[in-house]
């Protein structure tokens, strides 16, 4: 056995291993994908029927195997019925991908420094969870969210963090639902989110973590978000959440998600796409 292993890698070329790299690569991003999801467990239950199916073929069991091939003949059409919400997130982290994505860069005289933006966010997150008022705010990277802008009050005002407190102060026309923000600018406020599908998240997490949890899984966005009940800072992104957050390492973790430099060393920014309305 260990003889015939060397004689297969000893005949393998180049794009044979290409092949299992590039194999190898998409069942890791599979995983990814649909791991801690309702697509875990539905998986789980393919690979037992498929299981299953091959056992009636050797045990030649024709009804039991006849009734499983047609299964999952008929199966394929369903699992791409229930698996959109899945294929689409593995699609369009496909389409953010480094080694084909642009990535766009804006330098700090057309929006303000970064620094500045994350500073009013941070200051605005601070009063609002002392506060313990309720606030959910969506930071828009390369995937546009126009289509949640819409849901929205549309603002297009220059962000502060003034009025990002008065937006969630309660009983205000704007304070329910989400605020996005793309660049310096407070696109809309008010924003209907769609809300995770994944089953296993803590029951303490209420609608607004839910939706925060959500549009991350569907774009590359980041939503902070300040709870009503307890005044505990939360920051979402690619479908996690992380909780009990301090000020510092909120603007920190805000930093390094957003700051890059130029060749040159000079301050320069990456902060999503300049989508066209």
């Amino acid at each position: 056995m260990f003889n015939g292993l060397i004689e297969i890698i000893k005949t393998m070329r180049v794009n044979d291993i290409v092949d299992i790299a590039i194999i190898a690569y998409v069942t890791y991003r599979l995983i990814l994908v649909i791991r801690k999801t309702r697509a875990e467990q539905l998986f789980k239950g393919i690979i037992i029927l498929l299981i299953l199916t091959k056992l009636s073929e050797w045990l030649q069991l024709r009804t039991v195997n006849y009734i499983l091939s047609n299964a999952m003949t008929v199966g394929v059409i369903a699992l791409l019925i229930v698996f959109q919400p899945e294929l689409r997130r593995a699609l369009e982290s496909l389409g953010r991908s480094e080694f084909i994505k642009r990535n766009f860069f804006i330098i700090n005289d057309e929006v303000q420094d970064i620094a500045d933006v994350i500073s009013e966010i941070c200051d605005a997150v601070q009063f609002l969870s002392r506060s313990k008022i309720g606030a959910l705010i969506v930071l828009e990277r390369n995937t546009g969210l126009n289509e949640l802008i819409e849901t929205g009050i549309s603002l297009d005002s220059k962000i502060s963090s003034e009025l990002l407190i008065n937006t969630f102060i309660p009983n205000t026309p704007l304070h329910d639902g989400a605020v996005i923000i793309r660049g310096d600018r407070i696109m809309a406020a008010g924003c209907f989110l769609p809300l995770t599908d994944n089953q296993n998240l803590s029951t303490e997490l209420g609608t607004r973590h839910r939706a925060a949890i959500g549009v991350t899984e569907v774009s590359d966005a980041v939503s902070v978000i300040v709870s009503e009940e307890t005044g505990t800072i939360s920051l979402a992104q690619n479908g996690r959440i992380s909780r009990h957050l301090d000020i510092k390492t909120l603007k920190e973790v805000l930093l390094s998600m957003f700051k890059v430099k130029d060749s040159k060393g000079s301050n320069w920014f990456k902060w999503g796409n300049k989508h066209a309305e």
